[in-house]
């Protein structure tokens, strides 16, 4: 994994553990790697994974279960999805319309590429 300036590396992991969840890599019920087998793929330190397994029980998205591991929380991909619903709502869409008008695009050149857009929504 790549990891970007900007942002800690430890929610860096979160999101890609996420983005593993809502695309089915990661199922619900289903064992995830564990601190140490992360680590060695991501080539960071077992505390960074540590603490990114934290902040994802924090959110219920995990659950450890004591001796075996940790698991996807059967409910997991439905928080990530009002989660990240949430973010872009308050986030992504303002500062996107916020460049629209600072370029002069209107909401129907907007809804024109959006439309042309088909595959990918």
């Amino acid at each position: 994994m790549q990891f970007q300036d900007g942002k800690s590396i430890f929610l860096q992991i979160a999101d890609s553990i996420t983005e593993k969840v809502v695309s089915g890599e990661f199922p619900a019920g289903e064992k995830i790697p564990s601190v140490r087998e992360l680590a060695a793929a991501m080539g960071v330190n077992p505390n960074t994974v540590m603490r990114t397994y934290s902040e994802l029980q924090a959110m219920n998205i995990i659950e450890n279960q004591r001796g075996i591991g940790y698991f996807v929380n059967p409910d997991a991909k439905k928080i990530i999805l009002k989660d990240k619903k949430q973010e872009f709502f308050s986030k992504v869409l303002p500062e996107l319309l916020r460049q629209a008008a600072l370029l002069g695009i209107d909401a129907e050149e907007l809804k024109k590429h959006i439309g042309n857009q088909n595959g990918t929504i």
